[in-house]
């Protein structure tokens, strides 16, 4: 077996702590050693001074469920120095059945076409996954609007008490088979009329597990305050870590409410295990919502299967093309996707800084212009956030894109840059690393990502993408996710 150091970086090791430099040796899909750097490197080394060396980004909220398995080369999220990605998000999730034929419901129509739903458990669709071999590591969730979408007739009603069993014993029989947790999106219409007892009901099954209940809340409005009350209490009632996912402020009349929606977290995680992820942009983006089509929030339509030639413009504009309102145009071009200018910076800042936040993209990668953060978000926490503005150290940013995540989420092994954890590591030059994707330029690579390492596989080195594919489906361990008082 051949190792391969990484000489004289500046290694910044998922702990927050200060960097130093340090020779990192790799043997097969570990680190071998982690040693103070040597005067000169030896002979046969990545001759790495002057650049950064970190874990490999944990991307901890994607909706790459299927493009693991239909596209692994993962070339988004490698050319940014992500090594893993946790999908089965906002409550959508290939991992657990779901609908038949086309019947898909909003959103899973996010993750990819109906035909590409063919997994009847949990356990059949990490098997596709082990046999893809993706180029980043998948750690999938399970999602509530998933199961609804197996169990019950229609979604437009609460489930009875018997589909609610069937919906635990699925997520149970996942979790037995290695998911790290549950996922709800009870802010979208084929799951807001579940009950909250609904809810509670199914993540019962998580009691006396490590995993994690995450969930986009049932309101990111007006409504967000009783929305994290939800949150909180199926958490306690699951016995669960919480994480919530995307935390924004969404919508103008929202504008400067973070300070007070990051308080109320703060306090919930004084007794009981809180975070949050959120992606570095003031825009969202997802399927088209006639409810989030208002004046004061620039809308931008991605896709749209009844109006295809309208991908790419903004709402307002072909509205005044048609001579309609904004919302009879959204209804005409529906089903769509779009992104939303939903946010203010200030907000943004206040959370991303917060020390409960871990970064996760939330991109959309079936969507044909996906938003930026696809490509984008890890390299812009650094250069934006860290180089340009300020907002963050360089360890404390790190510490957000890997070690938090790794504890959040109960990573075994990874996050950090450590003798005997998995070689997921990212090298980058700290002056140049940025993103290039922009809103009408969406799918380009960062800059700045010199090499990337998948359980010890060089995936992207100064040539670029290897094609080389060192992912594999991670399970989730039996130990319990542990929170360091810090990020609490």
């Amino acid at each position: 077996m051949t190792d391969t150091m990484i000489a004289g970086a500046m290694l910044y090791d998922g702990s927050g702590s200060a960097g130093w430099r340090a020779d990192v040796t790799i043997r097969g899909a570990r680190i071998a050693a982690v040693t103070p750097a040597s005067d000169v490197p030896p002979a046969g080394a990545i001759d790495a001074r002057g650049l950064a060396l970190a874990p490999g980004f944990i991307d901890a909220h994607t909706h790459d469920d299927l493009v693991a398995i239909t596209r692994p080369a993962m070339t988004p999220k490698i050319t940014q120095g992500v090594t893993t990605v946790v999908v089965g998000n906002c409550g959508i999730s290939a991992g657990a059945g779901g609908a038949d034929g086309d019947a898909l419901p909003d959103p899973m129509v996010l993750l990819g076409a109906p035909d590409a739903f063919r997994y009847n458990s949990f356990a059949a669709y990490a098997a596709a996954v082990d046999a893809a071999a993706p180029a980043t590591n998948v750690a999938a969730l399970v999602g509530h609007t998933a199961l609804r979408a197996r169990h019950l007739d229609r979604l437009d009603r609460d489930a009875s008490v018997a589909e609610r069993e069937a919906m635990r014993a699925d997520l149970a029989d996942a979790l037995a088979a290695g998911a790290f947790g549950f996922s709800t999106g009870l802010a979208y219409a084929n799951a807001i009329h579940a009950s909250t007892a609904e809810v509670m009901a199914v993540a019962a099954a998580l009691q006396g597990t490590s995993g994690v209940y995450c969930t986009h809340l049932r309101s990111e409005g007006a409504g967000i305050g009783a929305a994290i009350d939800e949150a909180v209490a199926i958490a306690r009632h699951a016995a669960a870590p919480l994480v919530v996912s995307h935390l924004k402020c969404a919508g103008a009349p929202q504008h400067g409410r973070s300070g007070a929606i990051l308080d109320q977290l703060q306090q919930a995680a004084a007794t009981h295990p809180v975070g949050c992820d959120c992606y570095p942009y003031t825009a969202s983006s997802s399927t088209l919502d006639l409810g989030q089509v208002v004046p004061e929030t620039p809308i931008m339509i991605t896709w749209s299967d009844a109006e295809p030639t309208q991908a790419g413009r903004m709402l307002d504009a072909i509205a005044a093309d048609w001579g309609v309102a904004p919302r009879d145009a959204a209804r005409r071009l529906q089903p769509a996707g779009a992104v939303y200018h939903c946010m203010a910076e200030d907000d943004v800042d206040r959370i991303l800084a917060h020390p409960l936040t871990m970064v996760g993209s939330d991109g959309l990668p079936c969507d044909p212009r996906p938003h930026p953060r696809l490509w984008g978000s890890f390299p812009r926490v650094i250069a934006h956030y860290v180089r340009e503005r300020g907002l963050l150290s360089l360890p404390a940013a790190i510490r957000k894109m890997t070690g938090l995540t790794a504890d959040r989420l109960g990573l075994a092994d990874r996050g950090y840059v450590r003798a005997g954890s998995a070689a997921d590591l990212v090298l980058f030059d700290p002056a140049r690393i940025a993103d290039r994707a922009r809103y009408d330029d969406p799918e380009q690579p960062a800059a700045g990502v010199l090499g990337v390492w998948v359980n010890g596989v060089a995936a992207l080195d100064r040539a670029g993408v290897t094609r080389a594919r060192g992912g594999r489906m991670l399970r989730r361990p039996e130990s319990q996710t542990v929170f360091n008082e810090e990020d609490r």
